[in-house]
């Protein structure tokens, strides 16, 4: 099969691009989400008919959030999109008359990262999105991992703390409350707020303010060398290190993919989260012990790896 096309379905925009077989993207397209979910199939299917004018293309691949079934058609709920129950596959398939898969957003970019980018050298990953949630996929084998019901790799919902911070998702003490881009906010805020000396940086860099310091504050601070940030880092990274662990006893990963928002910061979140699984793996230096790398591909990710998907159609 020759050039496909990937559609990557955020809230608030859909990325798309025309994806050959080595992960190349040779042209791409962008338009907002509409707000109404009925309009974003319309949305999607003009963001192909756009690339096709220019290139021959064979199938489609759409990374979508929520939970995919089984076979790679139905969006059982997506709540950023308000989809329940949505025909994504038959319904793109009907106005493109092209062959078409849906995956999970952040199983199409592990896949991308997989089989382009900095996990091309592994049969088994993980790939892990720290963003303002925990997002992740699986590949074992050379396989995605989607479960009996399509649904496997929600890592962000582990529970971490019986009792803790109430999620999103209805539960309470869910991990992407501790080690996600919200969580290392709050450490930020908390820490500024409850130690203003050791705080002065990111109260400087915030008009004084403990309550609305930002995530690219913390970022700031850190690069700079500031001790408080750096420990708000570190504390995330060991939240993320312990999740590594209990995920590395489960599946015994080669590599895992740090990606997402948060992982833009580069060592500062890399050599930290490092060091925390390695001091949480079971088993500690009597096993072998898998890589910890950053993404490579960055928001391509999620195209590329539609794109291939839509290969297996």
């Amino acid at each position: 099969m020759g050039l496909t096309i990937g559609v990557d379905v955020g809230g608030t925009k859909i990325a798309a691009g025309v994806v050959d077989e080595s992960g190349a993207i040779l042209a791409r397209t962008r338009v907002p989400t509409p707000a109404d979910p009925q309009w974003a199939v319309g949305a999607i299917a003009d963001a192909v008919r756009e690339l096709r004018e220019q290139h021959d293309v064979t199938a489609v691949g759409v990374g979508a959030p929520g939970y995919i079934d089984r076979d790679r058609s139905t969006v059982i709920m997506a709540p950023n999109i308000d989809w329940e129950n949505e025909p994504l596959k038959a319904r793109i398939e009907d106005l493109v008359h092209l062959p078409t898969v849906i995956e999970n957003d952040a199983n199409a970019a592990a896949w991308g990262e997989f089989r382009f980018g900095a996990a091309a050298r592994h049969n088994d990953m993980i790939m892990i999105t720290v963003g303002t949630g925990i997002g992740g996929g699986i590949v074992l084998d050379g396989r995605m991992y989607r479960g009996s019901f399509g649904v496997a790799g929600e890592i962000g919902h582990l529970n971490m703390v019986p009792d803790g911070i109430p999620c999103g998702c209805g539960s309470k003490g869910c991990w992407e409350q501790y080690a996600s881009g919200r969580a290392l906010r709050r450490y930020g805020r908390d820490r500024a707020g409850s130690e203003p000396v050791l705080g002065k940086r990111l109260l400087e860099l915030n008009e004084g303010i403990a309550d609305t310091i930002t995530g690219s504050q913390i970022t700031q601070a850190a690069e700079e060398g500031d001790p408080l940030a750096l420990e708000v880092y570190d504390e995330l990274a060991d939240w993320l290190g312990r999740g590594m662990s209990d995920l590395a006893s489960l599946f015994d990963p080669a590599v895992f993919v740090l990606g997402g928002g948060v992982a833009d910061s580069g060592s500062l979140l890399l050599d930290p989260v490092a060091k925390a699984f390695e001091k949480h793996l079971i088993g500690g230096v009597h096993r072998p012990r898998a890589e910890v790398v950053l993404a490579s591909l960055g928001s391509a990710a999620g195209i590329a790896g539609a794109g291939d998907l839509a290969r297996q159609v």
